[in-house]
């Protein structure tokens, strides 16, 4: 009889002192990305947990929660976002600033992560 995953805390990967000093620095930059772009700074607050719906793949089991809980918490999702506002507001485009908003709070979000400590997660 298999006991089936198991279930509990996530586990959890140490983050190196550079990479925590990376994040508390890509956390100032979506800062002052938000300032730049007009946005008020309670943003950065009010959309907070909103990334971390990505640990809701814990609940199916530690793989798939690693997995998705990974893909939200790398750079590369508000890096797109950042390109887009940037590639609308070279073109002129009017309505496009939620991207920078999203991008700044996606940003924020992953920098405090990493500079608390919380890194990738391992896939086992």
């Amino acid at each position: 009889m298999s006991a089936g995953p198991a279930r509990g805390a996530p586990p959890a990967t140490p983050v190196p002192i550079l990479h925590r000093a990376e994040g508390a620095a890509v956390a100032g930059a979506a800062v002052v990305l938000l300032v730049l772009t007009g946005f008020a700074w309670w943003w950065l607050f009010a959309l907070f947990l909103l990334f971390d719906l990505s640990m809701l793949g814990y609940a199916v089991d530690h793989r798939v929660g690693a997995i998705v809980y990974n893909l939200g918490h790398t750079y590369v999702a508000p890096f797109v976002l950042l390109a887009g506002y940037g590639l609308a507001h070279a073109l002129d485009a009017t309505g496009w600033s939620v991207l920078a908003l999203v991008a700044a709070c996606w940003f924020f979000h992953i920098g405090v992560d990493r500079a608390l400590g919380f890194g990738p997660r391992p896939l086992h």
